[in-house]
């Protein structure tokens, strides 16, 4: 997983699965959402992981219309496939990845 607080361009620029997540580590939805997060990606660890720390004055996450957390954008060579947001289901969020993923 990469802790990283790249710019839009290097998202765009970004080949393969990718998978970025917008929140807060105060944010009790992100809290809530981590253990589904973490299991699902073990499932698919090919794909990269990009923890975004959102919030005021924070221009990535505008560039993404991010308003919710944790907002997760699911993206394949630079473009955005899905995103889901806030409340994270095991389910869904499998799809997502798989949706992305190179299996």
């Amino acid at each position: 997983m990469e802790n990283a607080d790249p710019t839009r361009e290097t998202i765009d620029d970004l080949s393969g699965a990718t998978l970025l997540v917008f929140g807060a580590v105060w944010c009790g939805h992100c809290q809530a959402a981590q253990a589904t997060i973490t299991a699902g990606l073990a499932t698919f660890p090919h794909v990269r992981h990009i923890n975004i720390e959102d919030g005021k004055g924070r221009r990535l996450g505008r560039s993404f219309q991010v308003k919710l957390w944790p907002t997760l954008i699911f993206m394949r060579d630079g473009i955005e496939r899905t995103r889901l947001v806030r409340e994270i289901h095991a389910s869904e969020l499998k799809s997502a990845l798989a949706l992305i993923s190179d299996l």
